[in-house]
């Protein structure tokens, strides 16, 4: 599976991979550690994407990450793909991600440390 379609689109199975970036680095600003994958506790369990408009080759992309509602054991967060230049939304995600214990296969309720964290930002 090639990046780019033949009109030189960005592919949106690679435009996940935009989000799941965001994500990354999302959490390790507002935990301000590396993430270790391994141990980590958050899973995406849902996401929803809506494709606006093509993502070029040569766009410049930020992807912006925000939670939009914290619940017991897990939130929505809302992430877009713009124009770094114009503002434009090429692409917007929402998803609901779960802290998740993988020793029992179940998810837990959320640290209050880490849901103050995730309020401050």
């Amino acid at each position: 599976m090639s990046d780019l379609d033949p009109y030189n689109h960005v592919n949106n199975g690679a435009q996940c991979n935009y989000f799941d970036m965001g994500r990354s680095r999302y959490f390790e600003h507002v935990f301000q550690a590396k993430i270790d994958w391994l141990t980590f506790k958050y899973v995406l369990v849902h996401v929803d994407l809506d494709f606006r408009h093509p993502v070029l080759f040569h766009d410049p992309i930020v992807c912006e990450s925000r939670v939009l509602e914290i619940g017991n054991s897990s939130f929505k967060m809302e992430q877009c793909l713009k124009d770094a230049e114009t503002g434009e939304v090429k692409t917007l995600c929402h998803a609901v991600v779960v802290y998740f214990n993988r020793e029992t296969n179940k998810s837990e309720r959320i640290p209050d440390a880490d849901r103050e964290k995730m309020m401050q930002d």
